[in-house]
């Protein structure tokens, strides 16, 4: 694994990517070390989390296995997205999006936050909204994750039907939009679609993108809620 990381180095790379529960907590620890001792970005896969904390009975939940990885290491790890393919419960998103990134979280049982953690001086870790998101998706994703998350658009990306630079162009213009109305004081949730519109008039690229994407939807009801 270290060897793969320093070839990885060797070629210039600035970002590698580890699955930590497939590879186990001690050897993510021991490259967290060394991507920080060497300039590199520790990109955080969770494959095979589903097998662990989709169990009701005998499983872990994944804010268990998010704050085992903040003590372990890592810049940034997959969060679900609570829109998009890769489902999961708002709040119960919230509240380990909230573990992974905050210095200091209080109690909230609806975010299923069931003590306060005190981090203190422990590093953060970025969550990354990835997974069947594209441009209609946007409203709803800076308004869930903020400004300090990463939004990683594959398919929403590569999809667009000029090719892959046009769809990262109607990606950051949609997000930029986003952002501007809701530092605005815009409702982001009530009024998302009429913003994209507004801002597709003046960009071809982010029209196409409205065009090819509206009527991808992922309807699916989520099956990690917290117990009421």
């Amino acid at each position: 694994m270290i060897k793969r990381a320093v070839f990885a180095r060797e070629l210039g790379v600035p970002i590698i990517m580890h699955d930590y529960l497939t590879g186990g907590f001690t050897a993510n620890t021991s490259l967290a070390f060394y991507c920080r001792d060497n300039g590199l970005l520790l990109h955080i896969h969770r494959a095979m989390h589903a097998v662990i904390d989709r169990q009701k009975n005998h499983g872990m939940h994944f804010r268990v296995l998010a704050k085992a990885l903040r003590m372990s290491g890592g810049d940034h790890i997959h969060a679900g997205t609570v829109v998009g393919k890769l489902e999961g419960e708002r709040e119960m998103t919230l509240g380990f999006v909230d573990l992974l990134r905050d210095d200091y979280i209080e109690k909230d049982r609806s975010r299923g936050i069931f003590f306060t953690q005190d981090w203190v001086s422990m590093p953060g870790v970025i969550p990354v909204a990835s997974g069947g998101i594209h441009v209609w998706h946007m409203p709803a994703l800076t308004e869930i994750f903020g400004d300090d998350s990463v939004l990683q658009f594959g398919g929403g990306t590569l999809g667009h039907p000029w090719g892959n630079a046009p769809g990262a162009v109607a990606n950051r213009v949609a997000l930029e939009a986003c952002v501007q109305a809701r530092n605005e004081g815009r409702d982001l949730a009530r009024e998302g679609n009429e913003i994209i519109r507004a801002a597709a008039k003046w960009s071809p690229e982010l029209a196409a993108a409205c065009e090819v994407w509206k009527a991808i939807k992922f309807e699916f009801e989520p099956v990690d809620k917290l117990d009421k």
